[in-house]
């Protein structure tokens, strides 16, 4: 089988994971302890061992890892309904907190459990038949999750250089702020992301909340909503990896069709249908009608809007048993040809499809998963760096982080790659086929 192993990292991610797994339980006919559910059908038992390990007869055990700085996290899943879900060794947590700070989740409190992670993350490795790579669950704006993992994320990238890393990154927004130095941690994160991720699926809490409140009509939507939210769109992009389908896809290929430049390999994602509660059940939903949706700017998880920027490449997954090969082939190139200017001339056939013939398990009888390697990006990348840049010129709170051991000038190299990083997916934004003409030219 190709194998994956989730890392959760820092209270978000494992909160985020607990969403996913409670999810993927569901389609594949299992219990909240990992059991078959009498009745289930082979057709959605699917790729099981793809995410889960057979520890007995009809038991399932998650392939991963919920780690965070303190044990505060793991106590709340241990207690909840998936208490009985994951493996004793899944659970690593030191005792101080990272007090959102990055220094201490890379440099200090992290680095004293990093062994322990990596000899864990061993032990899951040897147990796989052909292990395709990792998925890291983590948000970029607290201390743990930031700092703790990219050190994981680096590890895992000097251990495993020939295995696929993916991350779900949950940014921080200033509309949805917890703590001031969140900017600090995400300029930080995304310098360590820019070199040791092959993926990362950029979730956004400001889009969330949009989400929530807009389309499902909840006025005042918690964490455990948003997560939800989330664990659809995880959900969804695992979706081929999990089950046989007309169309497969696996990390690899993926990353492969996805990412035209090493450093352009974050995503933006969306969902379809999105409604709110019950309105489904009045609607006939069809492929057009939700890959419609999901080009749309208001179920892009992140906030942003892809029409202020073009795409490198994009990709649908679809489930349900009604969808047709043809129907997507046809959906694909009328979106193609109707939004033309909104993606490069100079990359053809830009949008991969796949197709799942497991329905979601909601009443609907089809949805679909979208991924976009958009220059559009670049905004929250630039939100990100002005909230950064005007408390950094002034040295606010650097102590905190001067003081476990980091240097001004980390802080320097990591503002000078996100502009940099900027200026490449503005490059791209700009070049024409004329431009790569001139280019071979100069070249030859």
């Amino acid at each position: 089988m190709r194998e994956l192993i989730t890392v959760s990292v820092g209270q978000a991610g494992c909160q985020v994971s607990e969403a996913f797994w409670d999810r993927i339980l569901r389609e594949h006919g299992l219990d909240g302890n990992g059991m078959v559910v009498a009745g289930t059908e082979n057709m959605q038992r699917g790729r099981t061992d793809v995410f889960f390990s057979e520890a007995t007869d009809r038991k399932y055990v998650p392939r991963s890892l919920i780690i965070d700085l303190e044990p505060g996290t793991s106590d709340v899943i241990k207690g909840g309904p998936l208490g009985n879900l994951f493996s004793p060794k899944s659970y690593i947590n030191g005792l101080a907190g990272a007090g959102n700070n990055f220094a201490k989740g890379f440099y200090t409190e992290g680095a004293e459990l990093v062994d322990q992670i990596t000899d864990e993350l061993r032990r899951q490795a040897e147990s796989t038949e052909l292990l395709q790579g990792f998925q890291l669950v983590h948000s970029i704006g607290g201390g743990s999750g930031s700092g703790l993992g990219c050190l994981i994320a680096s590890k895992l990238r000097e251990e495993y250089p020939d295995r696929i890393l993916a991350t779900y990154s949950v940014l921080p927004s200033p509309k949805v702020s917890e703590t001031v130095v969140e900017p600090y941690n995400a300029v930080l994160a995304f310098h360590q992301l820019v070199e040791h991720a092959d993926l990362t699926f950029a979730l956004d809490n400001e889009a969330l909340y949009e989400i929530m409140q807009k389309i499902l009509r909840k006025t005042d939507p918690g964490y455990a909503d948003l997560n939800s939210l989330i664990g659809k769109v995880m959900s969804g992009l695992t979706t081929p990896f999990r089950f046989p389908g007309q169309l497969n896809a696996d990390l690899r290929k993926l990353a492969t069709n996805m990412v035209p430049f090493p450093r352009l390999h974050f995503m933006l994602t969306g969902f379809a249908p999105i409604a709110a509660l019950g309105a489904e059940a009045f609607r006939k939903w069809s492929v057009a009608e939700l890959t419609q949706q999901l080009f749309a700017p208001a179920n892009m998880m992140a906030a942003t809007d892809p029409r202020g920027g073009r795409y490198l490449t994009a990709a649908c997954y679809f489930r349900g048993r009604s969808v047709s090969s043809r129907d997507v082939d046809d959906a694909m190139l009328a979106v193609q040809q109707r939004n033309s200017d909104f993606f490069v001339e100079w990359i053809p056939n830009a949008v991969m499809t796949a197709l799942c013939s497991v329905p979601p398990p909601e009443q609907y009888p089809m949805s679909g998963t979208f991924i976009g390697n958009s220059t559009a990006i670049q905004d929250l990348f630039r939100r990100t760096h002005d909230l950064f840049a005007s408390m950094f010129k002034r040295r606010a709170f650097l102590h905190w982080y001067t003081g476990e051991g980091m240097e001004e000038l980390e802080f320097s190299e990591a503002e000078s790659n996100m502009i940099d990083l900027i200026g490449e997916y503005q490059q791209y934004q700009e070049a024409d086929i004329d431009d790569e003409e001139a280019y071979e030219e100069e070249e030859e």
